[in-house]
C-alpha cells in the first residue's frame, strides 16, 4: 500500500498536500483499493466555502457509492476536470493525476490535527 510521507491524511481516507495556503485533495491508494474500479467522480460545490468534515463530492465505483469529505475548512478553488472523463485516473494514479479538488484554507492549522503516513498506515493496518 502506497503511503507517501510528504502528504497528510483523514480518518476517511483522503490525503491532503499542503502548499501555502492552499491544500490539494483526493482518496488514498487504500481507498481507491478498497473501491474497487472507480467509474464516476461528481464534485458540484467548486467556489462553495465548506467546513472540515463536510461532504465536497462523491465518488462511484463498480461496487459502491461514497460521499467525499473536507480534510480542512476552505473554498474549493479548482476541481479536476479530467476525472469527468477519465474517472479511472484514480485507481491508477491517486496521488497524481488523481487529486479531486484544490482548495483555498480558511484555518491551516487544522491541518495540525490531521493523520502523518505513520498515523494513516496504522490506521489501515499496513
Amino acid at each position: 500500500m502506497n503511503v507517501p510521507t510528504n502528504l497528510k491524511y483523514t480518518k476517511d481516507h483522503e490525503w491532503v498536500l499542503i502548499k501555502g495556503n492552499e491544500a490539494t485533495v483526493g482518496i488514498t491508494d487504500f481507498a481507491q483499493h478498497e473501491l474497487g474500479d472507480i467509474v464516476f467522480i461528481e464534485i458540484e460545490t467548486v467556489g462553495e466555502e465548506l467546513g472540515q468534515g463536510e461532504v465536497f463530492g462523491t465518488v462511484e465505483a463498480v461496487k459502491t457509492v461514497s460521499d467525499l469529505f473536507m480534510p480542512v475548512s476552505g473554498t474549493v478553488k479548482e476541481k479536476n476536470e479530467e476525472l469527468e472523463t477519465a474517472a479511472e485516473l484514480v485507481n491508477s494514479d491517486a496521488y497524481g493525476k488523481g487529486w479531486m479538488i484544490k482548495v483555498e484554507l480558511s484555518d491551516p492549522s487544522e491541518a495540525d490535527g490531521l493523520l502523518d503516513a505513520e498515523a494513516y498506515k496504522k490506521l489501515i493496518g499496513a
